[in-house]
């Protein structure tokens, strides 16, 4: 028993409620009496009580309908119900009303604390369901988006903001920043977390594969189409759909979004027949959009639908303080999920992946996290256990701009001296960055979607710098 528990006694019948007011406070229960229904209508809105203690015959008054408004407007208040003689229909009818349990007169002491003690015991699990429930929204919502920078925390405030709100949402960021965890965040964050989550990969279907990914079709739509197929907006009625790469989309696929997101209306591919969804959209791109509605690829009037409520997540590079919070996450992720256990990065180490620039971003500092793990020999990892792009000098100062301090190359320290005669810095970068590219080919044996993935860009990117570089797969 709390010293806190409070229960309201409602009679009619003064003396006994008095004599059973005294007695429970001398079991250590705050007890207040009402004995009528409108005092103790009064008592429930002055203050809080755990438990309502009440006869059903109150005068001209029906305990039944104290029992109803309990229920009604203060479901975490118990009650006990009280009466000198009941059938089991009116038993029946008072557990349905809302009452915990129906006691009869005369109580017993043993009785009466036991009933009170059963309610005592059912709120106490009830508020550590829901005390569970609550962390299990927050650690699905944010336990994975690990940050101390400003800009982040009020990224967070926004997320607990729109959380709710069907307005369209806007994630623009780099490769590798973490926009598909946000989008999550806001899921699991809002009324619709009981709802499917639905990811789609704009830029990696072809236009007419991606219309039917999101729309679904109807039979002989196109060639293959064998059968009636739902899309991605009917899986996604009642949840959120997460569109990735937003900024490939073709001008026809445009159109037909913002139709969608205006009416939340639109028609299978190939089909005559208008559906009707209710579904929470969220866009991403790591494209400038507003620089790609100025030059006529994208629509400028889609591009004000979708960017209601926009959040631009910055790159790693401007965040290095959350680097060591994200080391450790992924150290007690890898553990967690059975990997080497590992005391951590030295200060060297530490001191490199600050000062990185992480093209790739969070991606990439976790794959190069995993990486050390799984290769480190020692109990802590070190510079030695880290991959070449992050200990070879001249990669470290092409990604920075610097020679990491110390470690001069040719008597050079400090900033990175161009070589004379070397032109514009444009140039100058073309050949660091084509050695970086074909080494990761190569590592990769030529596959571009891993080396991509290695790279932190995406394949699109990748197949432009092959083409500006000359670099082809060997026969």
């Amino acid at each position: 028993m709390s010293l806190t528990d409070s229960i309201l006694l409602v009679d009619d019948d003064r003396r006994l409620a008095d004599s059973l007011s005294l007695w429970l406070s001398d079991q250590g229960y705050d007890v207040e009496v009402a004995t009528s229904l409108a005092a103790a209508n009064a008592r429930l809105r002055d203050r809080h009580f755990d438990v309502v203690l009440t006869d059903l015959r109150l005068g001209d008054d029906d305990g039944l309908e104290l029992v109803r408004h309990i229920r009604d407007h203060y479901p975490r208040v118990g009650t006990l119900a009280l009466s000198g003689f009941a059938s089991p229909e009116d038993t029946v009818e008072v557990i349905r009303a809302g009452a915990v349990d129906l006691l009869f007169k005369p109580l017993a002491d043993r009785v009466l604390l036991s009933a009170i003690e059963r309610v005592m015991a059912r709120r106490r699990v009830a508020a550590e369901n829901e005390r569970l429930r609550q962390d299990l929204e927050t650690r699905l919502g944010m336990e994975d988006i690990v940050s101390r920078d400003p800009r982040m925390l009020e990224i967070f405030r926004i997320i607990d903001s729109v959380a709710d709100a069907r307005a369209s949402v806007l994630i623009t960021g780099e490769n590798g920043t973490g926009k598909s965890l946000i989008a999550r965040a806001i899921h699991h964050r809002s009324r619709r977390r009981e709802g499917p989550f639905i990811e789609v990969a704009c830029g990696a279907l072809p236009d007419t594969l991606l219309e039917s990914e999101l729309f679904g079709h109807v039979a002989g739509a196109y060639t293959g189409a064998a059968a009636d197929r739902l899309g991605k907006f009917d899986l996604a009625d009642g949840g959120t759909l997460f569109l990735d790469e937003i900024g490939t989309a073709s001008p026809a696929l445009q159109v037909k979004l913002l139709r969608v997101l205006q009416e939340f209306r639109f028609e299978p591919l190939g089909g005559i027949q208008t559906r009707r969804v209710d579904t929470r959209v969220i866009l991403a791109t790591n494209e400038d959009l507003a620089a790609a509605v100025a030059e006529g690829r994208f629509r400028q009037d889609l591009f004000y639908r979708i960017n209601v409520v926009g959040i631009e997540v910055p790159p790693l590079r401007e965040r290095p303080d959350d680097i060591p919070l994200l080391v450790d996450h992924f150290l007690h992720e890898i553990v967690k999920a059975g990997g080497r256990d590992t005391a951590g990065f030295d200060d060297q180490a530490m001191d490199r992946l600050r000062r990185y620039r992480w093209p790739g971003n969070i991606r990439q500092l976790e794959n190069v996290v995993e990486r050390a793990v799984l290769l480190g020999q020692g109990d802590r990892l070190t510079v030695d256990d880290l991959p070449p792009e992050l200990t070879s000098i001249s990669r470290q100062a092409v990604m920075s701009g610097k020679v990491p301090a110390g470690e001069g190359v040719s008597g050079v320290s400090g900033d990175l001296q161009p070589r004379a005669g070397a032109g514009p810095l444009r140039g100058a970068l073309v050949e660091p960055e084509r050695q970086i590219i074909l080494r990761a080919l190569r590592d990769h044996q030529w596959n571009r979607s891993a080396t991509a993935e290695n790279l932190g860009i995406n394949r699109t990117t990748l197949y432009k710098k092959m083409k500006r570089l000359g670099l082809s797969a060997p026969r």
